[in-house]
């Protein structure tokens, strides 16, 4: 039977390299999965420890350990371990034995290879993450899996323990279409994201583009959006009478970004009517304005970038468990 991954990709098209090797392999619709991890790294790398592929039997596979370098091989050895049933952790680059295989970036790394053996417990770490609450996943010296509440990436004597932060999130609150156009771009590159508005026009624009949104009729609707740590939170309104009491909640929250359209006077205004409305300037100074790295971005599409490139220096970097690109160190090119 040809084993399946029953999971909508990150991007329409995208490599396998984007897909989230957790998410398909507790979907698999049948057996052989052998799961590949980065345990460690020594000197420059591509990716950090937790970086994951999930390997099928018929050589296709989800996510990446680096950008290319060792990929064939694990799979190679990945067809060994389904026979075998055994584990492997493989050393690459600095230390290895494998003389033909080289890192580019001049690093080593460890990768422990395992056959899958608890779907279970994948199904139950697949719940956990929509439900946004953080979870490890401790994989033991022989390939088994258990959950526990513990958040921090280790590895010890004990095996190697993966933790996992709810993923990046995305509120866009506005009209027009700037709102519509950093919504759309958000959403194209895999992230939750909610824009909500009042605006008929850009509701229908938004809905049209296939992204999600949600009208704003009553300001008490605020209280059911699901706002956390990982969440960021953008206003985009050009008539800014609509802005207080969004902010006056979003100020409440523990979003790790909150920021709204506009000019640097129109900021000291915003500030001043929350100073109104009985929110302090040490509170309102957490929200951004002017936002965007770009000073003055010309249109919607160049402001999108702008701040979502703000957002991602002034947060978290990772999304979910550690598997993108190590800021620290030189990539594996």
């Amino acid at each position: 039977m040809r084993c399946e991954l029953q999971a909508a990709p990150l991007l329409s098209g995208a490599h396998p390299a984007l897909a989230d090797p957790w998410e398909f392999s507790s979907n698999a619709t049948c057996e052989g999965v052998v799961l590949a991890v980065l345990t460690e790294t020594r000197g420059p790398a591509y990716r950090s420890p937790g970086a994951a592929m999930a390997i099928l039997p018929d050589g296709s596979f989800a996510g990446a350990i680096t950008s290319g370098c060792v990929e064939a091989d694990l799979i190679l050895h990945a067809n060994d371990i389904r026979v075998g049933g055994d584990v492997r952790v493989l050393r690459y680059g600095e230390g290895s034995s494998f003389i033909d295989i080289r890192l580019p970036c001049g690093g080593g790394i460890d990768v422990m290879l395992f056959p899958l053996r608890d779907v279970q417990v994948l199904r139950k770490l697949s719940k956990a993450r929509k439900l946004r609450r953080p979870v490890s996943l401790q994989i033991s010296k022989s390939g088994r899996l258990t959950l526990a509440p513990v958040r921090e990436t280790k590895n010890d004597a004990h095996g190697f323990t993966l933790g996992f932060e709810p993923p990046l999130q995305f509120l866009t609150f506005g009209a027009g279409p700037e709102a519509s156009v950093f919504a759309a771009l958000v959403e194209g590159l895999g992230y939750e994201q909610l824009l909500v508005s009042h605006d008929a026009m850009t509701l229908a624009s938004t809905r049209a583009s296939g992204n999600k949104c949600r009208e704003l009729t009553n300001l008490s609707e605020l209280f059911a959006l699901q706002v956390d740590a990982r969440t960021a939170a953008v206003l985009f309104y050009h008539d800014h009478d609509y802005e207080p009491e969004i902010l006056k909640h979003l100020l409440t929250s523990s979003a790790f970004y909150i920021g709204a359209q506009g000019s640097r006077a129109t900021q000291r205004s915003r500030l001043q009517r929350l100073e109104e409305i009985g929110v302090p300037l040490e509170r309102s100074s957490r929200i951004r304005g002017p936002i965007g790295v770009i000073p003055s971005s010309p249109d919607p599409k160049s402001l999108a970038v702008s701040v979502l490139a703000e957002i991602m220096v002034a947060g978290p970097q990772v999304s979910g468990a550690p598997q993108g690109r190590n800021p620290a160190k030189e990539c594996c090119l």
